[in-house]
């Protein structure tokens, strides 16, 4: 197929990458040549607007970062919707409200331009080793039609409902993600405050009913104190926005994610936004500090 491809950051130009590779002719679209140079020099076509790289493609994926990124993409004055042909598919794979998923889909729709919504999950390195979950909302045969391509990118390629249900199980995913994010973090750092070594007490709980892919990431990280690596604190700050406002709208309480929340908030505040989750951590160890000297 031809192909375009918008949001060349740590994931999607490994993405991008993936599709080149598959044998598809790639075109893409970067505010900055540097961020597109290396696929342009691999193969791919640059094009200047999003809409002259829709008019080229047949499907189109975008992973930028917010949803006001993604209506400017889709949406704006040389978005997509101004190239697309009738019968070429947007796929969205950032992380966005379900709701804005939804309007740009009805929006697309009217001028024949079909959407996926498709939020991925196994961050950079999943990415890299094109080996990232795909949950996908929209139209079974448009799904179809493109899953050839999600499987250039990833393993594990489920749609889960109608326009929106990829944005909304990524939202689940994501607080469960962080919930238990945040309950690691109190484990390991109450081992240390009791004078226990963490990195001896996540291998055992490694091995127990309290093992998970959480705790083997991200507990590791927080032993090490490791924060360089893996995705950007403020990308989940925004994640948990969304599923706050969900919760929200929905009238439902969700008491883990606002605790959460205030933890993130506090990581923002002391400018620790671009570190990677794992410097939850240290928002614990600040309380521990501070108790101690009462």
């Amino acid at each position: 197929m031809n192909v375009g491809f918008i949001g060349l950051g740590a994931m999607g130009r490994h993405m991008a990458g993936h599709l080149l590779r598959g044998g598809h002719q790639l075109g893409v679209y970067a505010r900055r040549a540097d961020s597109a140079a290396p696929l342009v020099a691999a193969g791919a076509t640059s094009y200047e607007t999003p809409a002259k790289l829709a008019a080229a493609s047949d499907v189109v994926f975008t992973i930028v970062t917010t949803s006001s990124d993604f209506e400017a993409v889709a949406l704006g004055a040389d978005g997509l919707i101004h190239g697309a042909r009738s019968g070429s598919v947007v796929v969205d794979m950032e992380t966005i409200s379900p709701a804005v998923a939804r309007s740009v889909a009805q929006m697309l729709e009217t001028k024949g331009i079909d959407m996926l919504d498709a939020p991925v999950s196994g961050g950079p390195m999943g990415a890299e080793q094109a080996a990232l979950s795909i949950m996908v909302g929209g139209k079974r045969a448009v799904f179809e039609r493109v899953q050839p391509l999600f499987a250039c990118m990833g393993k594990t390629i489920t749609r889960v409902g109608d326009s929106g249900a990829g944005q909304v199980t990524k939202a689940c995913n994501q607080l469960a993600l962080l919930v238990t994010a945040q309950g690691v973090a109190e484990a390991l750092n109450l081992a240390q405050r009791l004078g226990v070594d963490p990195a001896q007490v996540r291998e055992v709980m490694m091995s127990g009913i309290a093992g998970s892919k959480v705790m083997e990431v991200f507990g590791k990280r927080m032993v090490e104190h490791n924060f360089d690596n893996g995705i950007d604190t403020r990308l989940y700050h925004k994640d948990l926005g969304i599923v706050l406002d969900l919760a929200h709208q929905s009238q439902l309480a969700s008491p883990g994610a606002a605790l959460v929340m205030q933890q993130i908030n506090a990581l923002m505040g002391q400018g620790k936004g671009r570190q990677d989750l794992a410097s939850l951590i240290t928002v614990l160890e600040g309380m521990s500090s501070s108790g101690s000297k009462t």
